[in-house]
């Protein structure tokens, strides 16, 4: 892929990233991702993004994992979760193809969650 041709994920979007290689407990396979770094950064090829999972009850009052509804906007297709635990630097060549975009909330949600675990 040229450089040309790479993706260009803006901040807010929601992209299927494919995350393997993986070790360990790292959040793996293709899935969806939001890109939480700011757009000033896009000079070079890499995106912090958090990987979105599948919502599961017992995510209830994780202050990292955030909740996301799925709706026309961000393209998901059933209730999800911003893993802000799991954030990762990547390549763009990692993001297969943008589904949507979250709400300025819910970006808003994320950044708050990021602070917590780094303790910002």
């Amino acid at each position: 892929m040229s450089s040309i041709d790479l993706p260009r994920p803006h901040r807010g979007e929601v992209w299927r990233v494919n995350f393997d290689p993986t070790v360990g407990s790292e959040i793996r396979k293709t899935r969806p991702a939001v890109v939480i770094s700011s757009d000033a950064m896009r000079v070079l090829p890499i995106r912090l993004v958090a990987p979105i999972t599948s919502w599961n009850a017992t995510f209830e009052g994780k202050l990292w994992l955030v909740k996301i509804a799925p709706d026309a906007r961000n393209g998901l297709s059933q209730d999800s979760a911003v893993d802000t635990l799991q954030l990762r630097g990547i390549d763009v060549a990692r993001c297969v193809e943008k589904i949507g975009q979250v709400s300025a909330t819910k970006l808003e949600e994320i950044s708050a969650a990021v602070a917590l675990v780094v303790e910002f």
